[in-house]
């Protein structure tokens, strides 16, 4: 009896259940039909047409406000073949305006045909002019899209600007906040700064009839959004200077870096060859990009960044500077030079010049003799016990310079260059090396490989006597109070600043003393000082490559400079000129010297390695 009665019990319960849950469901339709508009909404998509309104790349000024990179107006020509009018249309009249061929509009209507409700693509990089004269034919189906497009008024820093392109579809997996039909910065300040040139794009929602022509904005443009423009950037670069270092470096394969030494601003950055950043806009983008990525010397390569080149003679600097910090050299210290450095078998030349010479007239002179000295009281100091440890200490002091390792600019293609350790040489002379196996490092031979960027810093920390700041391609970024802080800090080399002074005075006397046999006269400027050191680095493939690092003024240094031209010979005879011509126009706002502006322009060099 008491289990008949529990039973019933539970019966009604669920009845219940059941009866609340009906009334919910039954007055949550009610509500939708009678109530809610949002259903009868979103059915009138079936006729909504959907506009991206793609958000304009910020632009790109230099130093001093001048454009270096803009954007103008430009729209793409769309197709939903479903709203094609079924009496057809004027092709050739079409086709003249958006500036296609017959076969290209042909082959687009066909994949749009594919999917007959889906907006396709039809040309992009329509004029504006053009556009106006398309409204004219009010055709249904095709519909025009704003965006704009990247300019370049100064046609320079191809290399330096980078470039953009639409993404592709792996990038579409990869990153899914961006759309098919958006833009991307592919290298250079473009892609450095992605975030923040890109912006926010919008869209506008238009209401359109059955035979696809748009009655309005739908919903009063309720649910549309305004794209949000990218951010405007100031770089760092002089465009007026650069400009003028890509004109001297014409013809020639290399790279030139100037750095503002009291804040690590990039004044210049050339990678030779470079290109028309123009040429990688538009509708012969492709044809273009493959015509340079098929070029043998690499127009599309950043050498400035990327390019570990052998230093040369402008290491030697490196090298005093270590050996006043280990004791084991003095400014007055001198050493014999019988036109190189002999030991057994084993010899490295150098050019004839006053002997014996100090560390002032041994940087002055480029003595080869000199460093080599200096190089294996490094390595042989006795405090270490043995030579590999020596070397271990010698490579700690290279490396504080900035060699071996990222300088961390806001360059993404920067590389690290090259420092070898001694599990490299233990490798390679098995276990059994000493200081004359690695000799040749001691003239910024061997196995050692630098940036040119890491050179020119190497000039600015000189000029600063013991430090530098990251060098930086952006100096001002909109809607910022400033840029990275690590582009403010001091970083210190493992050289006390005292020991710099005899290296600034041999660099100084190079340039503009007579009579000491300076391989740097041809640098002088008067009244401004100049510092400098010139390389030549051997090269098996044709003739040495021609190096030169340099700042000016001697106290109170504005500009820190190093110019590295392949196959040009001594350091004073093609980098040199380049770099005082460079930094005459910097402080001076003029050529003084038009007669070495035309030896340089005039300069022609053969390049066995990229011989067709």
């Amino acid at each position: 009896m008491i289990e008949r009665r529990d039973g019933h019990a539970r019966m009604r319960a669920l009845q219940v259940v059941v009866a609340v849950i009906f009334l919910v469901i039954a007055g949550r339709l009610a509500y939708l039909q009678l109530f809610d508009p949002r259903y009868d909404d979103l059915a009138k998509g079936n006729v909504l047409r959907h506009v991206v309104q793609y958000a304009p790349r910020g632009e790109v000024f230099d130093r001093n406000g001048e454009y270096l990179v803009q954007s103008r107006e430009c729209y793409d020509l769309m197709v939903i073949y479903s709203e094609l009018d079924r009496g057809g249309f004027d092709t050739a009249q079409l086709c003249g305006v958006a500036g296609i061929t017959r076969e290209k509009l042909e082959r687009e209507l066909a994949s749009a045909r594919m999917r007959p409700r889906a907006p396709r693509l039809v040309a992009n990089f329509i004029p504006k002019e053009a556009k106006l004269r398309f409204d004219e034919f009010n055709l249904n189906g095709f519909y025009t899209v704003y965006r704009t497009v990247r300019q370049y008024p100064r046609k320079v820093g191809g290399n330096l600007l980078g470039y953009v392109r639409e993404v592709s579809p792996e990038m579409l997996r990869r990153y899914p906040s961006y759309r098919a039909g958006e833009y991307v910065g592919m290298s250079g300040v473009e892609s450095a700064y992605e975030p923040v040139l890109r912006g926010r794009n919008g869209v506008k929602i238009q209401e359109i009839d059955t035979h696809g022509a748009i009655k309005g904005s739908y919903m009063e443009g309720r649910y549309d959004s305004v794209p949000e423009p990218g951010r405007s950037i100031v770089c760092t670069i002089d465009a007026r200077l650069q400009l003028f270092a890509e004109e001297l470096m014409r013809s020639k394969v290399g790279a030139v870096v100037a750095i503002e030494p009291s804040t690590g601003e990039i004044l210049v950055m050339v990678s030779s060859p470079t290109y028309d950043p123009d040429e990688l806009v538009g509708r012969e983008r492709g044809n273009n990009y493959m015509e340079m990525l098929g070029n043998k010397r690499r127009p599309l390569f950043n050498r400035a960044v990327s390019s570990p080149y052998p230093p040369g003679s402008t290491f030697k600097l490196v090298q005093g500077l270590i050996g006043l910090q280990e004791g084991v050299l003095t400014p007055a210290q001198r050493y014999a030079c019988h036109e190189g450095y002999q030991v057994g078998r084993l010899r490295l030349r150098c050019h004839r010049h006053a002997s014996p010479v100090d560390l002032r007239g041994a940087v002055a002179t480029s003595c080869n003799a000199y460093f080599c000295y200096v190089f294996r009281d490094i390595l042989d100091n006795p405090r270490y016990g043995s030579v590999k440890t020596g070397f271990d200490h010698w490579k700690e002091y290279v490396e504080s310079f900035g060699f071996g390792r990222r300088l961390g600019s806001d360059f993404l293609g920067e590389k690290n260059g090259y420092v070898p350790d001694r599990a490299f040489y233990d490798r390679v002379y098995r276990g059994s090396w000493n200081s004359l196996t690695v000799l040749s490092l001691s003239i910024g031979q061997g196995e050692l490989g630098c940036t040119p960027l890491q050179m020119a810093n190497l000039a600015a920390i000189v000029a600063n006597r013991g430090y530098y700041y990251i060098p930086h391609i952006v100096k001002q970024i909109e809607g910022q109070d400033s840029i990275d802080r690590r582009f403010y800090e001091k970083h210190y080399t493992g050289v006390d600043s005292r020991h710099f002074e005899p290296i600034v005075e041999g660099m100084w006397r190079g340039v503009n003393t007579d009579g000491v046999g300076g391989t740097s006269r041809l640098a002088e400027l008067k009244g401004y000082d100049v510092c400098g050191k010139t390389g030549t680095a051997q090269n098996p493939h044709g003739q040495d490559h021609s190096t030169f690092l340099s700042f000016a003024p001697k106290d109170n240094p504005r500009i820190a400079i190093s110019v590295y031209v392949e196959n040009g010979g001594f350091g004073a005879s093609t980098a040199l000129p380049i770099a005082s011509l460079i930094e005459e126009y910097y402080l001076t706002d003029t050529i003084r010297r038009p007669w070495l502006l035309d030896m340089v322009k005039n300069k022609q060099i053969y390049y066995p390695a990229y011989a067709k």
